[in-house]
């Protein structure tokens, strides 16, 4: 079965509800303050990222900045530092893929006249989805700790050794094929029938449920920033942008599926070489 784009649900969606009466002024402005700040979040997330890759590269004057964690020996500040940079690089990254459910969510809550506050729930599923993506980002900064400690990461913040950098690539590139993968990434794919059915659910709870989902479908490719650095600005991008083509090609199977044999490849060339990157 095809599998239908978030982009295609969308249109699906304005001939499913009913056509509402127009919004006055004062009713499209108060979504206002909603998109502002979530559009400050992901363009702070980016000008952190981005300032903090320099810092990287230029460790001679960012190795006295607050942000800047210490190389080794991390005490509980750097490991706040570290989990701070994860959830703001998860925040820019995953964010943006979720626009298209924020504005099916929105269509919904502005056609129930029931309804007081009709962006109560949008804020309530961004920080349900954002809080999801916190989680793995505290898992993320305790794999780091233990794979730093190991030398099996860098200080520089990427992979040390050839073997995990293969190993992480042939995981991600299996995965790529499996149920679980499949499931997940159709639900992110076409939410429609999802929150039609939610439509009582707290916005958090539809947050938590399509975090889930989407944490299903990316967090081994999240994982993958360790194999050409967590700071490698170029490597964030070109993983954002994989992202949001898996969820919006049409029928992503076969672009999965195409992006799994080309990670199985590269990591199995790179265990079998001993070649890193």
């Amino acid at each position: 079965m095809i599998t239908v784009s978030i982009w295609t649900s969308a249109t699906a969606m304005a001939s499913i509800l009913p056509s509402p009466i127009r919004p006055e002024p004062a009713t499209r402005t108060s979504w206002l303050p909603l998109w502002a700040m979530a559009g400050a979040l992901v363009v702070g997330a980016w000008v952190y990222l981005v300032v903090m890759a320099w810092g990287m590269a230029h460790m001679d004057v960012s190795g006295r900045w607050v942000l800047m964690p210490r190389m080794t020996g991390w005490t509980a500040l750097d490991l706040v530092l570290v989990f701070l940079m994860w959830a703001l690089m998860m925040a820019g990254m995953m964010l943006p893929t979720v626009v298209p459910v924020f504005r099916l969510l929105r269509r919904i809550d502005r056609a129930d006249a029931a309804r007081a506050c009709p962006w109560c729930r949008s804020a309530g599923f961004a920080l349900g989805y954002l809080s999801v993506w916190a989680g793995f980002s505290l898992g993320a900064t305790l794999l780091q700790w233990g794979l730093l400690e190991m030398r099996l990461v860098s200080p520089m913040m990427e992979s040390a050794s050839t073997g995990l950098s293969g190993v992480l690539l042939v995981l991600a590139g299996i995965y790529q094929f499996s149920p679980l993968k499949n499931a997940c990434l159709q639900r992110c794919r076409s939410p429609l029938s999802f929150l039609m059915t939610q439509r009582s659910d707290s916005g958090f709870r539809l947050g938590l449920r399509q975090g889930s989902y989407c944490a299903g479908c990316c967090a081994l490719l999240m994982l993958l920033l360790f194999v050409l650095g967590v700071m490698n600005l170029w490597w964030i991008v070109a993983l954002t942008v994989f992202v949001i083509l898996e969820k919006t090609v049409p029928d992503a199977r076969w672009f999965s599926r195409l992006s799994g044999v080309g990670l199985m490849a590269w990591g199995a060339w790179m265990l079998v070489s001993g070649v890193g990157v």
